[in-house]
């Protein structure tokens, strides 16, 4: 009884809520000439910064797919394909030829050439803060040949670097207007893509309009875009239902087999590259120093007395897949011999017992604002509670979550990746002892190691070998990481959206969009 009068609650407030949306939508719209075509996207948080150096939000790789053209993409089957690129060739093993695209502007008016190139990648290779210094750290330097050419030198072998360039590592912005604005060239980003950058509301929208110059403009059909950001899940799906958008990235699996049967949306479902688990800061400031932070058995009970099939069936309707590893079933490095962890409460009890660690052991978790999120560590607190942890749950706004990581203001963090084509995308940077977005900075030679031999080993079953070494010494071990489930891309839209290509890495490609 008590849950279907907080369902009801919960849709009205929704639709209340949904209609005070409609008008903060609405508005910008009214102002624009008659004829405009605007898209409007709902997004479940709000994008970090707009700089694609500093960035590290997976709604924010949303919003650039309309800002910042790369140097390459990946195409449906994930595959490599030109971008602002228009090809490359390996001269030897750690040389590396690119050529570019003509007729190529920024939204400032600048031409795009290969300087510009050499401009972008080392900037993100060292500029301080940088995420995307991990992802390409085996670069040591870009020359200029001609305009049109860049010629890359590696310290060593690398396998995953081209797909590194196929996100924000391999967006190219503008010299000019990132000299200008310096530290605050996020505020008002200068890129390539077929939209420019109009306005930012923080907590509220991220508005974009099309860009006249952009060198594929054949296949740009709408005139602006607004980035709605609305966390609550049932509060999008309202606005798409009242027609205040024609989108949303992001669909709670509560509500797919209700949409399924409505005829005034389409739902495209596909598998994803990511995962969702829990981070432990092991090495990262004063929040470190805590018995899960220092004791690979504690780290193990807490992982023990999880119950990822019965977690996943409470909170998302059994639609995702227990997770085993970084890397997703999608990808041919996935290692299927690898067991989900089966909960075993005797022996998270034992190991905590072995630990000498008092019980019930209160520990903090930091999770996002959103409602599934807190659900699902409502659901783990209970859980674990069995075991002995006292787990108390931290909700924090999205961005400023990640902030608080990197500072190793937590304990334990769960957070979500989204997922790249080369395992490498999901593992180096996360598991390294320099891996940028290490927030816990967990700390092993042997796994560094690993992590480096695989960047450099070019044979796809040699590499395989790598990772499940990387495995037996980080999960099996270590206990470094709680992997929780693997993400689907649950997409809804109206109807009257046309051209929209469902991706494997969820994102959203304005070329080719039309709203009837």
């Amino acid at each position: 009884m008590t849950n279907e009068i907080t369902r009801r609650g919960m849709g009205a407030l929704a639709m209340g809520t949904a209609a005070l949306l409609a008008g903060k939508v609405a508005g910008p719209a009214a102002a624009l000439a008659q004829g405009t075509k605007q898209l409007r996207i709902g997004l479940r948080e709000d994008p970090d910064i707009m700089d694609p150096t500093l960035a590290r939000s997976f709604v924010g790789r949303i919003v650039f797919c309309s800002l910042c053209d790369k140097l390459f993409d990946v195409n449906e089957k994930l595959e490599i394909v030109p971008q602002l690129a228009t090809g490359y060739k390996y001269e030897d093993p750690k040389t590396l030829l690119i050529t570019l695209r003509e007729g190529v502007k920024f939204h400032d008016g600048e031409t795009m050439d290969a300087e510009a190139v050499r401009y972008s990648l080392m900037r993100h290779l060292t500029m301080s803060g940088s995420f995307r210094k991990g992802e390409i750290g085996i670069m040591d330097t870009v020359e200029v040949v001609d305009p049109k050419t860049v010629r890359i030198r590696l310290k060593a072998p690398s396998a995953p670097f081209i797909s590194q360039l196929t996100d924000r590592a391999g967006m190219i912005i503008s010299p000019k207007a990132a000299e200008a604005a310096g530290k605050d060239f996020g505020a008002k980003p200068v890129g390539t893509g077929p939209f420019r950058f109009v306005e930012r509301v923080a907590q509220d929208r991220i508005v974009v309009e099309r860009f006249p110059d952009y060198w594929d403009k054949g296949r740009i059909f709408l005139d602006r875009i607004t980035y709605q950001v609305i966390v609550d899940s049932t509060v999008r799906l309202a606005n798409l239902r009242a027609g205040t958008l024609d989108l949303i990235e992001n669909v709670s699996p509560t509500d797919v087999k209700d949409l399924k049967d409505d005829r005034r949306i389409k739902l495209e479902i596909g598998d994803g590259l990511g995962y969702n688990g829990i981070t432990v800061n092991q090495n990262n400031g004063e929040q470190s120093k805590t018995p899960i932070g220092q004791d690979a058995r504690v780290r193990e009970a807490f992982d023990l007395a999880i119950d990822r099939e019965a977690l996943i069936q409470v909170v998302y309707e059994g639609m995702f897949t227990p997770a085993t590893q970084a890397v997703a079933p999608a990808s041919p490095y996935h290692d299927s011999s690898r067991k989900v962890v089966k909960r075993d409460v005797a022996r998270a009890k034992a190991l905590l017992a072995e630990a000498k660690v008092p019980t019930p052991y209160k520990v903090e978790i930091m999770v996002a604002n959103s409602p599934e999120i807190r659900q699902s560590a409502e659901v783990i607190q209970s859980m674990v509670a069995e075991a002995g942890f006292d787990l108390q749950i931290k909700a924090v706004e999205f961005a400023s979550g990640l902030q608080a990581a990197v500072r190793g203001e937590f304990q334990l963090y769960m957070s979500a990746w989204s997922g790249r084509p080369d395992p490498d995308g999901n593992t180096w940077a996360f598991m390294h002892s320099k891996g940028p977005q290490n927030d816990g900075r967990y700390n092993s030679p042997e796994t560094d190691r690993i992590l480096d031999a695989q960047r450099e080993e070019t044979d796809p079953e040699k590499r395989k070998e790598l990772f499940r070494q990387l495995w037996a010494q980080a999960l099996d071990k270590d206990h470094f990481r709680s992997y929780l489930w693997y993400l689907k891309n649950i997409v809804a839209h109206s109807p009257k959206l046309q051209g929209f290509r469902p991706m494997p890495d969820g994102m959203i490609r304005v070329q080719d969009l039309k709203v009837g």
